[in-house]
């Protein structure tokens, strides 16, 4: 169980993971050091990337898909390489209930996505999908952002 220090910090880091000690420090009461040496702890182990979130339309990047994909288990660990190494699979995750995969993938459009799917279906035995198209954001990256909000129990 995390320390309320903790979650502090994480909360602040969740908000803007580029915001400075020092305003860290004003916002949580808690001294740089502290606040420093914490982050080094974190690093590797409970903070796992550093990462900047882009809106992909504003490059040109208009279809947003997730894609539920169940394949033939001999064939399990390649799909997953190739999903993994494939340059439109912006996350994909092994999941349950009757699948195996579900894919975030970004294409410029519907086509381009569609024809993903498709070379899927023709790479792989590929048993069952479900394609769900990104329609609006409506909350995004946003778990543990208000420390106020959350419902953890500090030691």
């Amino acid at each position: 169980m995390l320390a309320k220090k903790d979650l502090l910090i994480l909360s602040e880091l969740r908000q803007n993971s580029r915001e400075t000690l020092t305003r860290i420090s004003k916002h949580t009461g808690i001294p740089i050091s502290t606040i420093f040496d914490k982050i080094k702890c974190y690093q590797g182990e409970l903070i796992k990337k550093h990462t900047t979130l882009i809106d992909f339309s504003k490059l040109g990047f208009n279809a947003r898909v997730n894609i539920m994909l169940k394949v033939d288990r001999t064939i399990r660990e390649e799909a997953k390489k190739f999903l993994q190494n494939h340059h439109n699979v912006n996350s994909v995750y092994k999941i349950s209930n009757g699948f195996d995969f579900l894919i975030e993938g970004i294409f410029k459009n519907v086509k381009d996505a569609e024809d993903f799917v498709d070379s899927l279906g023709g790479k792989f035995k590929v048993e069952q999908t479900q394609v769900y198209y990104v329609i609006e954001d409506i909350k995004k990256e946003s778990f543990m952002t208000d420390y106020s909000l959350l419902n953890i129990v500090c030691t």
